[in-house]
């Protein structure tokens, strides 16, 4: 009796015990957990690397397109260097810079914001040969603008220099685009249109002096371009305002 008792006993204390799985199906479960675990991590990695090659692939294409853009733009830099060259020897073409420099004949005398007959001749000769090279398909798809910087020397405030280094580089601005009989500059309609276009009068003042205060006192070309991102827009009503209606005078 009593080990029917004991046998009766440690049943129903094994029914009330909780459910314990195997051994094997414990690794079973382990295992699928693993390659859960191993399968989202590979696509997670997986997702990444494709976005760091689509990555590298955007950079590399656009270190392509910025090469590009720079060899184009040395080659429209190097034309207009040769053009100037053989029309005007005295000009210098930096293309390293890319300034346009007259040389001693466009430099100003101190405290005067006008240019001497010579440097007038050369900015007469020079212009043309920017705006044919800013007509060629190079120079349509990169050259943005045209910067007219007058400089100065160190002699005087900080404020009068600015205001001289203003005038110098409108003067030269207004005597591309007069056309009254006292123009110092002949261009005709046409280019004078295209001066207006792509040119800009921009002071300087004495941030990048000379060696000597006669080298600092001048004006130069700036020339800027467009970058891979830009497009270009135009405004028909801006140069429908600015047409040719009469004679032009300038007020310095």
């Amino acid at each position: 009796m009593n080990s029917e008792y004991f046998r009766g006993s440690r049943s129903i204390d094994e029914a009330e015990k909780p459910f314990w799985i195997s051994y094997a199906d414990l690794m079973t479960a382990l295992m699928i957990l693993f390659l859960v675990i191993m399968v989202t991590s590979l696509a997670s990695i997986s997702s990444k690397t494709q976005k760091v090659v689509e990555k590298a692939k955007v950079n590399s294409r656009q270190a392509d397109e910025q090469n590009v853009r720079q060899a184009e733009i040395s080659s429209m830099c190097d034309q207009l260097a040769q053009k100037a060259a053989r029309t005007q020897p005295g000009v210098q073409v930096d293309c390293k810079l890319n300034r346009i420099n007259f040389g001693e004949v466009g430099r100003f005398r101190t405290d005067d914001y006008k240019l001497g007959a010579k440097g007038i001749e050369m900015l007469e000769g020079m212009v043309p040969v920017i705006l044919e090279t800013a007509n060629t398909p190079l120079g349509k798809k990169w050259l943005k603008q045209v910067l007219i910087e007058g400089f100065t020397d160190t002699d005087g405030s900080y404020l009068y220099n600015l205001n001289l280094s203003l005038k110098r580089s409108e003067w030269v601005m207004c005597s591309l685009l007069r056309n009254d009989q006292d123009s110092p500059v002949r261009l005709n309609s046409e280019q004078r249109r295209q001066v207006k276009k792509i040119f800009l009068a921009g002071g300087v003042s004495f941030n990048d002096i000379r060696d000597s205060k006669d080298a600092s006192r001048r004006v130069e070309l700036r020339l800027q371009f467009h970058g891979l991102e830009d497009q270009k827009q135009t405004s028909p009503d801006y140069e429908a305002k600015f047409q040719d209606g009469g004679v032009e005078k300038c007020m310095i």
